[in-house]
């Protein structure tokens, strides 16, 4: 059953917010790694690449956990875990570029945050994880 993020805490999750995804490594082993996301409303949306070792443990485990907060207040803080319900190429690359505005306010992401040629080697893949469980602390934004 999907948990929706309560509305004091959605700051943390529609970025620019520093971002921990956790998944699980296939010898059982958690694997971290900061991440930029956003939220539609339903899903935490992230990126990765085909590549990357996370997208490969999110395919063969889809539970995961985020956890965000700023620098600025880390007493504020919330973890969401959930599970990863979509994994696809499809607008993979428009979400890309749109983080990518928003946590460096530049786009393209190949191009303008990364060299364009890792665009030859790299395959964005975007993230839709379900909240299934909400942990928050501190209180409301300033």
């Amino acid at each position: 059953m999907p948990v929706p993020i309560p509305d004091s805490y959605k700051d943390l999750i529609e970025g620019p917010v520093s971002v921990v995804l956790s998944t699980i490594m296939p010898d059982s082993q958690p694997q971290s790694t900061v991440v930029w996301c956003n939220y539609d409303g339903q899903h935490v949306l992230i990126n990765t690449m085909t590549r990357f070792q996370k997208a490969k443990n999110m395919q063969a485990n889809p539970k995961v956990t985020l956890f965000a907060y700023r620098p600025s207040d880390p007493l504020r803080c919330i973890e969401v875990r959930g599970t990863i319900v979509e994994m696809t190429q499809e607008g993979a690359m428009e979400h890309l570029d749109q983080l990518a505005m928003l946590y460096t306010g530049k786009a393209p992401y190949f191009g303008e945050v990364l060299p364009v040629e890792w665009k030859e080697r790299e395959t964005p893949v975007l993230c839709r994880i379900t909240p299934t469980h909400i942990v928050v602390m501190g209180g409301d934004p300033a």
